[in-house]
């Protein structure tokens, strides 16, 4: 088996799938082992995920880096000329950077943008306008939102732990079945945000800071 093919392997992929499909796989992975997840005391499992971990993030940055290099061999080709990938948006912006291309996109305007199934972890979007966008189930591990306007986006199955949340408006922001889990959300604005159905919580907040956030029914949580 070659290298390259057992890249494929780890992410439970086979040979020639593509790249929406390697960071899908790559998300659906590291959901399932993030260390977070397990039990902090058993350090065997904890080992394990960070190995897992460590293992597809390898393999995703080597697959993509081989899907990059094809594509630059093909576009090099006078005789192939491919039509522009896809935007990211629903409605083509030209003052919209894709995320995936700048880790740095604080104060940037993605309002109303299509940003769904994306991987935006570790990303800096901290003060930027993401009102009314459509985020769901967008990986977000560790992404800084500080003081991001996120005022009625969609974050429906959102992923994001560990996400630096502080101060940010989510005000009728849809968070059902996102997961916030050590999220820091100290002086978030959940004015009107939808985290619930009925009596039953639909937000996983594991651990995560709510000091002095505004909750959903106006009060703040202490």
């Amino acid at each position: 088996m070659s290298e390259l093919e057992q890249y494929y392997r780890v992410l439970d992929l086979e040979p020639g799938a593509t790249l929406e499909e390697v960071n899908q796989a790559y998300k659906d992975l590291v959901f399932v082992w993030h260390p977070d997840r397990l039990p902090k005391d058993n350090h065997r499992l904890q080992q394990k995920a960070q190995d897992k971990i460590k293992a597809l993030n390898e393999a995703r940055e080597k697959l993509r880096s081989f899907k990059d290099q094809s594509q630059t061999v093909n576009y090099s080709r006078p005789t192939q000329q491919k039509k522009p990938s896809s935007s990211y948006y629903q409605q083509p912006q030209t003052n919209y950077q894709q995320p995936n291309q700048n880790p740095d996109l604080s104060g940037k305007d993605f309002s109303r943008a299509n940003l769904s199934n994306r991987d935006l972890s570790g990303r800096n979007l901290s003060y930027a306008n993401l009102s009314g966008s459509n985020l769901s189930d967008t990986f977000m591990h560790k992404v800084n939102l500080r003081g991001a306007d996120l005022s009625e986006a969609n974050l429906f199955r959102a992923n994001l732990l560990l996400a630096d949340m502080r101060e940010a408006n989510l005000r009728s922001a849809n968070l059902i079945g996102a997961d916030l889990s050590g999220a820091d959300l100290r002086g978030a604005d959940l004015t009107g945000a939808r985290i619930r159905s009925g009596e039953r919580l639909l937000v996983k907040l594991i651990g995560a800071n709510l000091t002095g956030a505004i909750m959903p029914d106006g009060a703040i949580h202490r």
